[in-house]
């Protein structure tokens, strides 16, 4: 039976593809976390794939990352040793022994100029350490293994672990009203929706970059809204500018990617944001 590697063992994504694994044939699943694997240390890396790795692994889903964008910004250290050299790493060994590789990475790679959505050959110009951090991540990736294939994806939410849609749902029972920047524009992700296709192009012969999100554009005053008036109405959110909401780092006012090759590529159903929120919520209640 072909055996499947997760790296990151407790993030939404990887959480949610625990969820498919469960109904999957086929293939067995391994999730890599941090106490079997410190990502950051290039021998344990090494000493892993030497003497560690799995008989008939077949493909690696890279799901792990340091995703804390403001922490990022005074740890930068930390951001590209998870988000840039430990991939390169990975890439390499994925390509010596021929392994599939996907390779997670974000929208945060544009600085937000444009408007329209953003197409995988457009050129990249990262605002924060994040950004910078995954950028680099993805030319290692590719130029280490070639048949590796990188998701862009954004706003990535689940019933699992610390994100936007369990951050608002707490809020929304602690406060009369909830602010939230309506100026900043992207497309929320269900995380199992991610899963799913990173389980489905580890079958592919594709490669390169491809662009992922649930269809439909938000900003985050929407997203939250949607969240909101679903699980406590009496709770008012309000639309504020960014400016009043100052981050360490710079998040990128537009961040909108086309699916079009993804589309053209595996056609694969995709879903509304909003419908894919109602189906969350519904597993919560």
């Amino acid at each position: 039976m072909k055996n499947i590697l997760v790296f990151g063992s407790t993030g939404q994504l990887s959480q949610e593809i625990r969820e498919i694994a469960k109904s999957t044939t086929g293939y067995t699943f391994e999730f890599i976390g941090k106490d079997l694997l410190d990502l950051g240390s290039k021998h344990d890396l090494d000493h892993f794939f030497k003497n560690k790795l799995p008989k008939n692994t077949f493909g690696i889903i890279n799901a792990a990352a340091y995703t804390a964008v403001d922490l990022a910004e005074s740890n930068k250290e930390k951001a590209y040793s998870i988000n840039s050299e430990a991939p390169a790493i990975i890439a390499e060994y994925s390509s010596r022994y021929e392994i599939k590789l996907i390779h997670i990475s974000t929208d945060f790679v544009f600085d937000g100029l444009k408007s329209s959505p953003y197409f995988e050959t457009d050129s990249k110009n990262p605002l924060s350490v994040y950004g910078k951090s995954k950028s680099e991540g993805e030319e290692l990736v590719l130029n280490r293994d070639s048949n590796s294939i990188i998701i862009r994806t954004s706003w990535v939410y689940s019933k699992f672990g610390n994100n936007f849609l369990n951050t608002m749902i707490r809020l929304s029972k602690e406060r009369n009203s909830i602010s939230v920047v309506d100026d900043q524009i992207g497309s929320p992700t269900w995380a199992g929706d991610l899963a799913g296709v990173c389980i489905e192009a580890l079958s592919s012969n594709r490669s390169g970059i491809y662009h992922f999100s649930n269809e439909g554009v938000a900003s985050w005053y929407d997203f939250a809204y949607a969240i909101i008036s679903k699980v406590n109405p009496k709770c008012k959110v309000l639309p504020i500018p960014s400016e009043l909401f100052p981050t360490p780092a710079i998040r990128p006012t537009y961040s909108v990617m086309s699916k079009k090759k993804f589309r053209e590529s595996f056609l694969k159903e995709n879903f509304h944001w909003k419908d894919r929120i109602e189906l969350v919520l519904n597993e919560l209640r």
